[in-house]
């Protein structure tokens, strides 16, 4: 639902849901279809759709949490400092139209099209048939029936489909935000070095400041530093081996694996019984 580019198709996967446990149902309305749902988005969010950066930065940090206040917050001034010089000087380098993510995207929407025809109704309006199923698709408006011209505000493979056949350049119905020069200006602000603690020019009110230490008392055991794991990833399979040769896969392996997910299930279902 999250991923969803159409209505119908947004209310159908809700249905199965509703099937399941209307609880949930309700939950995410509660929640607000607006903060996690694409099609409900006030802007177009693209395909970021996760908090994968947020848990790499919680892993590159790993170590840095050891360190002293000061010495932790130089670690990450100089972790997102060599990240930004990185990110703009590849940037900056690149000779591709897009960025890289969103032109592999734009290939792949190309090569979906193929097989497509198109029927022209006005210069700007045209009809797609993919597969028996007919689409409209607006190029003045840059919208498709599919919704992923307007929502991904990138051509989808209707959209590819009329480009092709007025010998169009994609590229043009592409949003700005995925081209080079702006991706550049992203890491345009730089992360300045700071200096020694010895040439630091402390107003008197902040050194005369006495900080105190927290008010509460450290649990114990040792702290720990790996986070909980959701259901979903605990449920994946392993990784299974297979012939260099023949590519049939181990059977002993595969079995191990059946195995493992089973045990992981168990654990899983007695940690959520034990939590509600």
């Amino acid at each position: 639902m999250a991923k969803a580019y159409t209505q119908t198709e947004f209310d159908s996967l809700m249905e199965k849901i509703e099937k399941v446990d209307i609880r949930v149902k309700e939950y995410l309305e509660l929640a607000g279809y607006e903060k996690w749902a694409r099609l409900y988005a006030p802007v177009n969010r693209g395909w970021t759709m996760t908090s994968n950066i947020a848990e790499s930065i919680n892993a590159a940090l790993v170590s840095a949490r050891e360190l002293p206040i000061y010495d932790f917050l130089e670690e990450v001034r100089k972790i997102f400092g060599r990240w930004n010089c990185s990110n703009r000087k590849e940037a900056t380098q690149t000779y591709k139209t897009l960025g890289k993510k969103y032109q592999e995207m734009l290939e792949l929407n190309e090569t979906m099209c193929t097989r497509m025809t198109v029927v022209p109704s006005t210069e700007y309006l045209h009809t797609v048939n993919d597969g028996g199923r007919n689409y409209t698709v607006c190029l003045l408006e840059r919208k498709c029936v599919c919704g992923r011209f307007q929502i991904d505000e990138l051509p989808c493979p209707h959209a590819w489909a009329v480009l092709k056949s007025k010998f169009l350049m994609p590229e043009e119905y592409c949003s700005s935000y995925y081209k080079p020069s702006t991706i550049v200006m992203t890491y345009d602000v730089p992360v300045y070095p700071l200096p020694d603690k010895n040439d630091w020019n402390i107003p008197e009110h902040v050194a005369e400041e006495v900080v105190l230490p927290p008010k509460w008392k450290r649990p114990p055991g040792r702290p720990k530093k790996k986070r909980d794991k959701n259901l979903s990833e605990l449920l994946l399979p392993k990784n299974q081996h297979s012939c260099s040769i023949c590519g049939q896969e181990d059977i002993t392996s595969e079995l191990v694996g059946m195995f493992h997910l089973n045990t992981i299930q168990k654990l899983a279902l007695t940690k959520i019984i034990q939590h509600t």
